[in-house]
């Protein structure tokens, strides 16, 4: 018996069109790494030519060595620190908030959460000058703190993992009440093994929002030193009058953790889509 002939030609038409989707992405990435290995005399006098006539380092030898007044590597190194430091600061604060709406019972709960989601109507833009004011009377203004402590709460985070936790069978809590344990014991050794891939979703959602965010840092930061990397790339471009071939490789050096990232996340982020995949069985 011959089964039912399945017509490929859908799978070919969503194969181009991810190709297509693949090659728009990638060609302007390979051509900022390229040009960035261009001589800033050749990018001038050539002009648009895709590969270098002659590949030089000079353009990373000028920011990670002779960066006296561009310091990309101190820059690296302080949105390194706000953003692990602040990633960290949100799975404490989201696991402990999205446990208490999922699993604790107080009076207002659902009242509290609705008015929580309702929050996330508003843009993030209208906070900007209260915001401000706040951190400018606790003295945090040019601190790392002013990058680290705001965000922390994301709503959306929290629902994400409120999501994920109410997927969980109450079951699992009550067995574990049976045999004595309380509400921090349940969250650390049952809820917590089980939520781990969307909390590694919040973590790469975390790191890449400090690390990419370029107004915030930019109102908050006026000491070039103490600057992370997205807004030093803006005083990079007006210390040397906007040298292409010198800001792509500043732009590709800001990228490398939150490749490397992601390289090593993917696998739980995919898996992360469908809430239920932390719940096995």
């Amino acid at each position: 018996m011959s089964g039912k002939r399945v017509n490929p030609f859908p799978k070919i038409i969503a194969f181009v069109f991810l190709l297509a989707m693949s090659v728009i992405w990638v060609i302007p990435l390979v051509w900022g790494i390229v040009t960035s290995f261009k001589s800033e005399i050749e990018l001038q006098s050539v002009g648009f030519k895709f590969l270098p006539i002659e590949w030089v380092l000079s353009n990373y030898t000028s920011l990670l060595v002779d960066n006296a007044s561009t310091p990309l590597v101190r820059w690296f190194t302080n949105s390194l620190f706000i953003s692990v430091t602040h990633t960290l600061l949100v799975l404490l604060v989201v696991t402990l908030s999205a446990f208490a709406f999922s699993r604790l019972s107080f009076r207002g709960k659902n009242g509290l959460f609705a008015f929580l989601m309702a929050t996330m109507m508003f843009p993030a833009v209208v906070n900007l000058i209260p915001l401000y004011k706040i951190i400018d009377i606790l003295g945090w203004v040019n601190s790392p703190i002013a990058m680290i402590v705001p965000g922390a709460a994301g709503v959306f985070n929290i629902f994400l993992v409120r999501q994920f936790m109410n997927n969980i069978p109450t079951e699992f809590d009550e067995a574990a009440r049976m045999d004595g344990a309380n509400d921090f014991q349940i969250l650390r050794r049952v809820i917590l093994p089980l939520i781990k891939p969307v909390l590694l979703v919040v973590s790469l959602f975390s790191f890449t929002g400090s690390w990419n965010d370029f107004l915030w840092p930019s109102i908050v930061f006026n000491d070039v030193e103490k600057m992370p990397i997205t807004p030093g790339l803006q005083l990079l471009q007006g210390m040397y009058q906007a040298q292409p071939t010198l800001l792509m490789a500043g732009a590709l050096v800001a990228i490398v953790p939150t490749f490397v990232l992601y390289l090593f996340a993917q696998k739980y982020f995919l898996d992360s889509m469908s809430l239920s995949a932390g719940v096995k069985g």
